[in-house]
């Protein structure tokens, strides 16, 4: 069940992903740009050939095998039910997802279709798949930095331990 589940979500927000793009391919990209809110945030097509924030821009072969191997083992490690916490799964499922939306674009596009351009600071354009990937990283990373600090606190105190503290008060 937990598989059908994983393969829907990420079906949805690839799918989700997809369709978005394909609006701002069929109505942005003739116009170039469309003021959203005002000196805040606006939507410009762009083509990005490269990865984050255009690096690798003349790599775009060897970017879409590594993403493609990263993505297939992170399927692979999520759906191997390795991963107990919903949230931390949750967070590596939309990691995935926005991989592999951006995926699809270099493949099939050779280059990955970006769009949100905010206005309030000097930032590049991205996309829904690019902030999938970092808002399921930033998630994770607070999940992770939680779980070490509750194991961490959850810990038994080893033998010994209480007398070299109580030696180092002493002093």
């Amino acid at each position: 069940m937990l598989q059908l589940l994983t393969v829907l979500g990420l079906a949805a927000l690839v799918a989700a992903d997809q369709v978005i793009k394909y609006v701002v391919v069929r109505f942005l990209e003739p116009i170039g740009s469309f003021p959203f809110i005002d000196r805040f945030l606006q939507f410009t097509y762009v083509e990005n050939t490269g990865a984050a924030f255009g690096f690798f821009s003349r790599h775009t072969e060897l970017l879409s095998i590594f993403t493609g191997i990263v993505i297939l083992a992170g399927l692979i490690f999520l759906l191997s039910g390795k991963i107990k916490s919903k949230f931390a799964y949750v967070s590596v499922l939309m990691i995935l997802a926005g991989g592999l939306g951006n995926l699809i674009d270099r493949v099939f596009r050779g280059f990955v279709v970006d769009y949100i351009e905010p206005l309030f600071i000097d930032f590049a354009v991205f996309n829904f798949a690019d902030m999938l990937v970092c808002v399921g990283a930033a998630l994770l990373i607070g999940y992770l930095i939680y779980d070490i600090v509750q194991e961490a606190r959850s810990k038994p105190e080893l033998p010994g331990e209480a007398n070299a503290e109580q030696s180092h008060e002493s002093d």
